[in-house]
């Protein structure tokens, strides 16, 4: 009887533990899923759309609904807010109101950056020094080292600064050897033109209108600088959506792939959503590379970037480069 009591015991308390264990279970496994779920759950992806100068791959994506496709299959909207400018995109990553920049400035990158905006870079959009000029109409300005002493204009903080003081120094000028004056691309051709500065810094689509007026180019970003604009996202989202970010990239594969094998049509679509002539988007479309993969001369361009913002006291932190790039 005592060794039949002692059985019973035993299971009694087996019984206790088991039921412990499995009521813990119940518990935690299912507030568990339910965390990893909520967490994995997106509803909608929001990725700018900057059109011009010429963003051909961007383009395609939009007007194709190329995006729209990929992720209808999981129920995810996609929306295209239309932020041109380089800080106010940025912001947007950071309040959460943009998951992907798409043709992200390397400037604005590294100044978001380092002013603490969580992004990470998984390609590169463009490489295009040759759609960055410095223009003239002046007969006797025939290179940078003319303008000594002259009147130039353009936006401040960005590539084409970069080129007048990448130029200026390849030319044995200092910045204060010109007359700098900030104004955005529009009102420095504008000004170019009624003759009230003699240089202008003019980029995109605004250098085909240029040349037809009677101006010239001095010189380009060629040489000096690649003019490297990337593809960022937003680093909680990236860590939290990998496999989302991954195929982001496929679909932007594609739109370059669908660019290689129908060029007539990519004009057509480019030139029809930009307003610029079919004659000037094949010209310029030759001027831009599209090729996403991130190599050892973009770091070095986006080297050349940052100590080119640190020297003209446009930032103050310096950040390791490298820290910016993930490859998804």
């Amino acid at each position: 009887m005592k060794r039949i009591f002692q059985l019973i015991a035993i299971l009694i308390l087996t019984t206790l533990v088991l039921t412990g264990c499995g009521g813990q279970q119940a518990q935690t496994t299912p507030s568990s899923a339910q965390d990893d779920q909520a967490q994995q759950k997106v509803e909608s992806i929001k990725i700018s759309y900057v059109k011009l100068p010429l963003n051909v791959p961007s383009i395609v994506e939009k007007k194709m609904g190329l995006f729209e496709k990929e992720f209808a299959q999981d129920n995810i909207q996609v929306a295209f807010p239309e932020i041109t400018e380089g800080p106010k995109m940025t912001a947007a990553l950071a309040s959460g109101s943009l998951d992907f920049c798409n043709a992200l400035g390397g400037t604005s990158a590294i100044l978001a950056a380092a002013n603490g905006v969580d992004l990470k870079i998984i390609g590169m959009y463009s490489r295009a020094p040759k759609a960055f000029t410095i223009m003239a109409k002046d007969p006797n300005i025939q290179s940078v080292a003319d303008l000594k002493g002259k009147k130039v204009a353009g936006p401040k903080g960005t590539i084409l600064h970069q080129l007048l003081l990448a130029s200026l120094q390849e030319n044995n000028l200092k910045p204060e050897d010109v007359e700098y004056i900030n104004m955005p691309i529009p009102s420095a051709l504008s000004a170019l033109q009624s003759g009230n500065v003699d240089a202008a810094l003019i980029a995109g689509p605004a250098v085909p209108g240029a040349l037809t007026s009677g101006a010239r180019i001095i010189t380009t970003g060629e040489g000096l600088l690649d003019a490297t604009i990337v593809i960022a996202v937003s680093g909680d989202f990236y860590k939290n959506h990998p496999d989302l970010v991954q195929r982001y990239l496929k679909v932007h594969a594609e739109s370059l792939q669908y660019m290689k094998e129908k060029h007539e049509e990519v004009y057509a679509m480019a030139a029809e959503e930009t307003g610029i002539s079919l004659a000037d988007v094949e010209q310029m479309y030759g001027w831009y590379d599209f090729n996403p993969s991130i190599t050892d001369k973009d770091l070095e361009d986006l080297e050349k970037t940052q100590e080119f913002l640190l020297q003209n006291d446009m930032l103050t932190n310096k950040i390791d480069i490298k820290d910016l790039i993930v490859t998804p």
